[in-house]
């Protein structure tokens, strides 16, 4: 049986000296898409922040694509082949729209963003604008688009569809399914349940930090999922 395309095993961490996230490990296989999911304030987002190297491991081994990459920093994993979404801060809100999408281009031709033109019109509405007097939703579409147009072989996001209208939701997984056809492999903090029965292969439950449940998704039922997260 061939590895995993990106695992993590044992991961702790957290700020400063207290402990957010505990012993945490999951795996995904390359074209598959792992979403973690809990309550608010459970160490999701300090999970994806440890996995790209904005925060350093108290304990654990990161691996992706066969190279171990615990504590490298983001400069070295975006280069490696990763690219991170955070939940705030999303984008450069003094650039315009198309200054963002094209910051890690050569080239500021839309030509390559047109297939996201077509899901999210919006953005190309308002390629002059700039970024910081969007709307929250369309600050995370935004976001959303330059992560995929940067083409990375992985892709870790926190809550894609916070704030995104129900109809760009769906435009959302269409794009992540897509993109799993190629390879692309994703890890995705998300509360919204119909994203994840969309497009989930995997499922991490967390809960103050520690793994509740780690399960392939057609092995665990939504009524379950539902159940772990106490709703």
């Amino acid at each position: 049986m061939s590895s995993p395309f990106f695992n993590f095993d044992d991961v702790s961490g957290g700020y400063g000296g207290g402990m957010v996230v505990h012993g945490v490990s999951a795996s995904v296989n390359k074209g598959e898409v792992l979403f973690v999911l809990g309550r608010n304030g459970v160490g999701k987002s300090t999970l994806l922040k440890l996995l790209y190297g904005f925060l350093p491991l108290k304990s654990g081994k990161i691996i992706f694509d066969g190279q171990e990459t615990t504590g490298r920093e983001p400069a070295s994993l975006s280069h490696l082949g990763i690219s991170y979404c955070p939940q705030e801060r999303m984008v450069f809100d003094g650039l315009s729209v198309l200054e963002n999408l094209s910051l890690m281009r050569q080239s500021r031709d839309v030509e390559h963003f047109e297939p996201y033109f077509e899901r999210f019109p919006i953005i190309e509405e308002r390629l002059s604008q700039r970024a910081g007097t969007l709307s929250g939703g369309e600050r995370k579409i935004l976001s959303f688009v330059r992560a995929l147009s940067e083409d990375k072989a992985l892709i870790l996001i926190d809550e894609p569809t916070e704030g995104v209208q129900r109809e760009n939701v769906s435009h959302i997984a269409d794009l992540i399914s897509n993109r799993k056809k190629t390879g692309t492999t994703f890890v995705i903090v998300e509360q919204n349940l119909d994203l994840v029965d969309a497009v989930s292969d995997y499922v991490l439950v967390l809960d103050q930090g520690r793994t509740m449940l780690c399960e392939r998704r057609t092995s665990i039922s939504h009524a379950d999922i539902l159940n772990y997260l106490g709703v």
